[in-house]
């Protein structure tokens, strides 16, 4: 099985390890009103209402879930932790579908004031990349064999436990769980809409807006 791409992977593993060292040039960050736990739980807030923005919906599970510390410059700790979140479509989206969904994603984070940082328009893997004004980013992006996954990660925030999410993942119940870093399938369940691979849409469809 062809692994998962990830268009841009360094850029995310660079917020994740860094906490903050990126290409935007800011330094680490230790939000002490916040901590780990309650970044996590804004973190799949934000993954769950971008999902209730999609129509039809899409069935997905969670990656499990990461944690990385937030060194100084020196590398020293610094009592600050960043969360990394994923979530994996198990929806066969067609390619001639694909567009229509990266476009409702990139509406909906326009609409809630968030920053679209990059755009990668390769023809087979194509992503979106965002922030949130505090600093929380996250990308859509196409990997292996048209299989989507949302990544979010938190900004620095203090050093605490990190539970699980607790919104349960919406495949059938026959599907085992996945979270808890089981191996993950490739897309398998079939939606009229989403999997269709016909060059007009279905009588079916998200909004007037969905495409590209």
């Amino acid at each position: 099985m062809k692994p998962l791409r990830r268009v841009g992977i360094a850029l995310t593993l660079l917020v994740t390890t860094s906490c903050g060292l990126s290409t935007s040039g800011h330094t680490e960050r230790n939000d002490s009103k916040v901590n780990m736990q309650q970044a996590a739980e804004k973190a799949d807030a934000i993954l769950q209402e971008t999902l209730a923005a999609i129509r039809p919906n899409l069935r997905w599970v969670h990656e499990a879930s990461e944690e990385s510390g937030c060194p100084d410059w020196k590398n020293s700790a610094t009592g600050a932790g960043s969360v990394t979140r994923g979530i994996r479509v198990m929806t066969i989206v067609s390619p001639e579908r694909r567009g229509s969904l990266l476009g409702i994603v990139e509406r909906d984070w326009k609409a809630r004031g968030f920053k679209i940082t990059s755009i990668d328009t390769d023809a087979k893997f194509p992503a979106i990349y965002a922030s949130t004004p505090d600093d929380f980013r996250m990308d859509v992006a196409v990997g292996g064999e048209g299989q989507l996954q949302f990544t979010i990660a938190t900004p620095c925030s203090a050093d605490s436990p990190v539970q699980k999410p607790t919104a349960p993942s919406n495949v059938d119940t026959n599907t085992p769980a996945y979270e808890g870093g089981k191996p993950l399938p490739r897309p398998y369940i079939h939606d009229d809409f989403w999997s269709s691979t016909a060059s007009t849409p279905p009588s079916q469809h998200p909004s007037p807006t969905a495409g590209r």
